[in-house]
Order: C-alpha cells, then structure tokens, then sequence
C-alpha cells in the first residue's frame, strides 16, 4: 500500500489507454513533468482529446475515439515520458480515496515499541483491504489537543475521511468537521460530542475483571493508582474498577482509587508500607501513553521492601510499557489494538460511503500475569 507519496510512475498502454509500470525515459535534458497540453501539441490533437484518450473515459462519454487518434496520442504521451499525475486525476473525481490519520502526538508514533503502533498496523492492512491509500498527520503543528479556532484540522480534508487517534482530542473542532458532513471517526473515545462515530476498546468491563481475579484469590483491600487527569480512557478504567469492587462486595473505602499529577513524585515507599499496614493487599495501575503510574508504583514497592507477589500483588489496567516487556508480565488485560485500528477504517469507510456506521466497543481479554498471589496470612 502507498502511504502519502503518491501513486507509482507508469507509462501508457496501448491497448487500454491506462498507466502500466516501465515508462520510457524522459527527453534528455528535461527537467519537469510533461503535461497534456505538450502531448496534444505533439499529437496534433486537442488536450480534451488526450484527456478522454489517457483516461479511457471516451467510450463512457459518447465520444469514441478512432484508432487512428488514439494511437497518435499513445505514442506521443510514450515519446514524452507522460505520467499522469495522481493529484490532477483525484480532484477530477468525486473522491480521492485517501483516509486520513490524525495523532495527538508530537510526533506520528510509527516505533514498533510505541503502544499506538499496533493501532497503525490494523489501520494500515485494513486501509489496503479496502483500496484506500492513507495521509499521516500530526496534531504537533495544528496545536494538537489544544487545536483551537475554526479550521485548526482543516488541511485534514484534503482526504475523504479523517481517524483521529489520542487520549485527548480538541471536541470543538471534530464537531466542527462532522457539522460540515466531513467523516470523523475517533479511535478510543467513548462518551465522544454527538455525531462523532467512535471506535473503542470496553475497558469498563475489562478493568472489573481484574478486580474480579484479585477477589478471587481473597484479596480485600485494593488500591487503584491513577494519573490526574480527564482523559476518557482513565475514567472508564476507573469506573470499571470500583464497579469490581462493588461487585465483589469489597469496600469502595477509605480512598480505593489514589490519583496523582505526578506519580513519579507523590507515590512513595512511605505511602506504599503505610497502606499495607493498614490492610492493603492489593495494587492497581492503569495504563497510559508513559506507563507513569504503573512505573511509579513498581518502584515504590520496591524501594518499600514488599515482596511482589508475595506481599503484595500488583496489576495493570491495560498492559506494561513496551520497554519494560523483559519482566515478569503483570496481571492486566490485552487490549486488541490492531482489531481496533481496523475496526475504525472499516467505520470510516462506510461513512466515506455514505452509509449508517453505529459506534462500536471491543471487548479486551483478562491476562493472569505473573505478580498475582492469595494474600500473606499472618
């Protein structure tokens, strides 16, 4: 598949009157792309005549082309290298069958190691699938999440339909594309403006599967430990993990669910052995872009002393950071990003088709992990 560099260079066939791969060498010493009126002026033909000719959109027209003509044309577009020009024959058409892939991300995550990459996988095989090239934008020179004012995402119309991918999204202007009948779909948002599809991973019930296993092992005190923000992802992940605990009968009390601007900073060994002194048996991280909060609580644990899982255990809302892959794989759950990147072109495609596209949740699988334990008896 093609990814924003444009279609592949090709000469004329003959027989057809389309692109076929292998053209002739331009003229020596030229410098710039033949155009049509250049063949028409080699041909002795007018350039509407080599339009219908190169097209093969004669016929369709009414206005067959002789044999004669048509091989003059042919010859001619041979003789001077033409290729036809990818943009030119797009914007002559209804669509251009390009998707467009929007990160909230400085910089596109592209590193196989980076969580979104699965997401572009699944985007990509699914984008092919369907006969769609892709444009890769990022939001760092629009101001990504905080793109404010009218048109902030406007270059993002330069394709048929827009994925935008990030845990916070400026909700104005994707309202503002969708009021204009552009096709928006969000990856990962939920509760999103209304008239936006979305696609996006059910971390309500995955998170209250996790609290369901540690339950299950006879563990009743469970601390969830969060990044202070409002992202749509960290809220569901903590609805889902008091929905456990409610559900397990545990108590939702004294403070279960600890946030923080600044997990590195706040979530010391001194919190951590206090909370275990009073009964805590138990911890819980979510997953983000950094993994701070699950990176935050590792370390303090073991700057407290605390056997994992023989003291505590510890659990992810989601999977560890990619770099940290070579340890023992925590308790969590797998989030099928690769489904979902190509779940969301296929809900962008219908849209781009005109046709009804509902959102869609998928579900995300419990992972037993290697840090979970029944609690010390004492």
């Amino acid at each position: 598949m093609r990814i924003n560099h444009g279609e592949g260079r090709g000469v004329v066939n003959e027989a057809t009157g389309r692109a076929k791969s292998g053209r002739k060498p331009a003229p020596a010493g030229r410098r710039s792309r033949p155009r049509q009126a250049e063949v028409a002026q080699l041909a002795g033909v007018s350039q509407a005549t080599v339009s219908l000719v190169l097209s093969g959109r004669d016929e369709a027209t009414g206005r067959p082309i002789s044999e004669v003509t048509r091989r003059k044309v042919l010859h001619a577009a041979q003789t001077l290298g033409y290729v036809p020009d990818p943009a030119a024959r797009r914007l002559a058409a209804a669509r251009n069958n390009l998707l467009g892939v929007f990160s909230f991300t400085a910089t596109f995550p592209t590193d196989v190691r980076h969580s979104y990459y699965p997401f572009l996988v699944g985007v990509e095989q699914e984008a092919a699938a369907q006969g769609y090239d892709l444009v890769l934008f990022t939001g760092s020179s629009a101001g990504g999440a905080d793109a404010v004012g009218a048109g902030a995402l406007n270059r993002v119309r330069l394709a048929d339909g827009c994925l935008f991918l990030g845990r916070h999204a400026p909700s104005d202007e994707l309202s503002r594309l969708v009021r204009d009948g552009f096709p928006v779909v969000h990856l990962g948002r939920r509760e999103a403006p209304e008239g936006i599809a979305w696609v996006g991973a059910d971390y309500v019930s995955a998170s209250r599967d996790v609290v369901t296993a540690l339950a299950a092992l006879g563990h009743r005190r469970i601390v969830l430990v969060r990044e202070d923000d409002d992202a749509l992802a960290s809220a569901d992940r903590e609805r889902g993990f008091l929905d456990g605990l409610r559900s397990a009968g545990l108590p939702a009390g004294p403070d279960p669910v600890y946030r923080s601007a600044d997990p590195s900073s706040d979530l010391t060994p001194e919190r951590v052995r206090a909370w275990y002194a009073d009964g805590v048996t138990a911890f819980v991280a979510e997953e983000t872009d950094t993994g701070a909060a699950w990176r935050s609580l590792r370390r303090a644990v073991t700057e407290a002393g605390l056997s994992c899982p023989g003291e505590v255990s510890l659990a992810v809302l989601g999977s560890p950071p990619p770099d940290l892959a070579e340890e023992p794989m925590p308790m969590g759950f797998d989030i099928p990003r690769s489904e979902l990147g190509a779940e969301a072109v296929r809900l962008l495609s219908a849209l781009v088709a005109g046709e009804p596209a509902e959102p869609k949740l998928v579900a995300c699988a419990l992972r037993p992990g290697r840090t979970t334990g029944p609690p010390r008896t004492v």
